[in-house]
């Protein structure tokens, strides 16, 4: 029996009908101190507990990417933890990487509530939450005392999005200014221009208005940051092509793939239980198993497009290692979880951390790194 799938979730997923949205804060609050209590001398054992519990260490998952080094390719999606509070409990929780955020220059409340949906039926989420947040000064300062007190274990990556109050064609204005407070304290930046919850932010994606950001940000970045797009699932193939023109052209460390979805083809949920509206009525992007599968199609259509040579996280749908050795298989050097762990629980991590060993087993492969773009190979 799976207590988190048999017994807990039923039951949070039944007391938070009227607002998943609550569960998800009293959880970052609950990880955030869960996540400083781990650190301090007198509660090893709570630390000791987490790591046996969720965490899985193999050198055959350990990959160093554009200088930084991944314990293993299993990371958390932006979107958990918004402002950075729970960052000392991620490690712990087995993940390899995390990325917190988005967070943008100026702090603001996000679209009005209800706006955090499930859709059990769909093993999926409907979000219009609007980059909700206190704003990248508030972050910085958390993370340079996190830093300052704790040695992280894992890479901390950092979500820039535009502010909300931000012309569209000030942009690059304010994510430059996000990224000159944090980028002493991030070891990763990614530019979301791919949320469909602020209004004209996907329009950014566009050649045009992407360079005039990478361009501001590369001017800026010294030292050297890798910095990441984070593209979203509904482009054309022509328009993500132009973003894998530009990522070269700006020297990107790669392209995250993908962002939720704006299509709602397939959904078995006919009514979200908290509104009483189909899905269709209810603006917001989906995550979760709907995005599997067009996730895994960006994803090796930006592997084939660029020989393999530009590095991919992948996201979006992943809940069994089966899920995530296709993506990996298909041309990401990483992964991310959000929605899944929701549903699946903490155990989730390192369940598909032990099914990725044993397909590299099964592949008769020395390390996840070789099976990255394995599906390409073969063709070839």
């Amino acid at each position: 029996m799976d207590i988190y799938k048999d017994a807990l979730r039923p039951l949070l997923f039944t007391l938070v009908k009227a607002d998943p949205e609550w569960m998800h804060s009293s959880t970052i609050r609950s990880l955030s101190w869960l996540g400083k209590t781990s650190y301090q001398a007198p509660a090893n054992w709570i630390n000791q507990f987490l790591v046996h519990s969720f965490c899985l260490s193999d050198a055959r998952l350990e990959q160093t990417l554009f200088g930084l080094h991944f314990p293993n390719p299993l990371g958390l999606a932006a979107g958990f933890d918004k402002d950075g509070v729970a960052v000392p409990i991620w490690s712990r929780l087995g993940f390899g990487f995390a990325e917190v955020g988005t967070v943008t220059f100026h702090a603001q409340p996000g679209n009005p509530r209800p706006r955090l949906f499930r859709l059990p039926l769909d093993q999926a989420a409907l979000n219009r939450m609007g980059f909700n947040n206190q704003g990248a000064a508030a972050m910085a300062a958390r993370l340079a005392e996190i830093k300052q007190e704790l040695n992280l274990s894992i890479p901390i990556g950092v979500n820039l999005g535009k502010s909300k109050i931000t012309p569209l064609e000030e942009a690059a204005k304010d994510y430059l200014s996000s990224f000159r407070l944090l980028k002493d304290f991030g070891d990763y930046f990614v530019v979301n221009v791919s949320s469909p919850n602020t209004p004209g932010l996907r329009s950014l994606q566009d050649a045009a208005m992407l360079s005039s950001i990478l361009e501001a940000l590369q001017q800026e970045n010294d030292p050297q940051k890798p910095i990441f797009v984070k593209i979203a699932p509904d482009l054309e193939w022509e328009a993500i092509a132009d973003i894998i023109s530009l990522a070269k052209t700006y020297q990107l460390a790669g392209i995250i793939a993908t962002n939720t979805t704006i299509s709602r083809d397939g959904l078995k949920t006919q009514v979200i239980a908290q509104t009483g509206k189909s899905p269709q009525q209810e603006a917001g992007g989906i995550s979760g198993a709907p995005l599997r599968e067009r996730s895994t199609e960006v994803i090796r259509f930006i592997w084939q497009q660029t020989a393999g040579q530009l590095p991919i996280i992948g996201v979006g749908g992943i809940f069994t290692p089966e899920d995530a050795w296709e993506k990996i298989t298909a041309g990401a050097c990483l992964i991310q979880l959000y929605t899944g762990w929701i549903y699946e629980g903490p155990a989730m991590i390192r369940h598909i951390l032990k099914g990725l060993v044993s397909r590299l087993e099964q592949s008769g492969l020395n390390s996840i790194s070789e099976a990255v773009g394995l599906q390409g190979k073969m063709e070839k």
